[in-house]
């Protein structure tokens, strides 16, 4: 599966699942271009660390919800890099509550980073990418396994199923591969601030029948497959990696 001489970009690559993303593209020899919005000392030293390690890795600051960040974000990969052939839309952020207690602001930060973000990351991706590149988007079991409280959130992940049917014909082509993940319950920073504990990931893994709590390299290892040669034959594909849950 080796990525030697691709160019890749991840969106919200500085840490979970967007880290093992990086981490496992660069370790298959891809150079890898990534976005942090607000932690820079995670973003700088994961990039000091792949390098240390010979891979050439660029992390930059960009708010993928601001068009202007994202077409900057484009242009300097390509000027660092080349061309591009593959783009992780990996940025997202997660919330819960009740029905009755959605504020429109909240539901609007969801949508800006979870659906129009990844939007246009293809439309400025495209500009600089070699045919036969690949498109990862990272959706949710959410969108489907439709916990309660969720009402906010699995509606953005749903809109993503849209968005990679409707690519994976529209690119077809030009041989770009557009593929998905959704992941199930993985331990990442982003799910503590959201409130996931110790005490919810336990019940969680009572639902879970392969018995564990998922990791960023569980969702990282399938991305560098969906992204090799290996996998020029796949497209259009919604895959859950979940653990088995449903």
């Amino acid at each position: 599966m080796s990525l030697k001489g691709k160019t890749a970009v991840v969106t919200g690559g500085s840490q979970g699942i967007g880290a093992g993303i990086v981490k496992k593209l660069a370790s298959q020899g891809a150079n890898v271009f990534f976005n942090y919005n607000s932690n820079k000392d995670a973003a700088d030293k994961l990039a000091k660390e792949l390098e240390v390690s010979g891979s050439k890795v660029t992390a930059i600051h960009a708010d993928v919800t601001k068009v202007q960040d994202l077409e900057n974000l484009f242009e300097k990969a390509a000027q660092h890099f080349g061309k591009l052939d593959i783009l992780v839309n990996n940025a997202g952020v997660f919330t819960f509550s009740p029905a009755e207690d959605i504020v429109l602001e909240e539901v609007q930060r969801l949508f800006n980073t979870n659906v129009f973000a990844p939007m246009f990351a293809v439309k400025y991706a495209l500009k600089h990418f070699n045919d036969g590149g690949s498109i990862i988007n990272m959706g949710s079991i959410a969108a489907t396994w439709a916990p309660p409280n969720f009402m906010a959130y699995a509606s953005t992940k749903a809109a993503i199923d849209g968005i990679t049917k409707v690519l994976s014909k529209e690119l077809a082509p030009r041989k770009i591969t557009v593929n998905q993940i959704n992941p199930g319950s993985v331990r990442t920073e982003g799910n503590k601030k959201a409130g996931m504990d110790l005490k919810m990931e336990a019940e969680l893994i009572e639902r879970i029948p392969l018995g564990r709590i998922g990791f960023p390299d569980d969702i990282a290892n399938l991305t560098a497959f969906l992204v090799s040669d290996d996998a020029r034959w796949i497209t259009g594909e919604v895959i859950m990696v979940s653990g088995g849950m449903r």
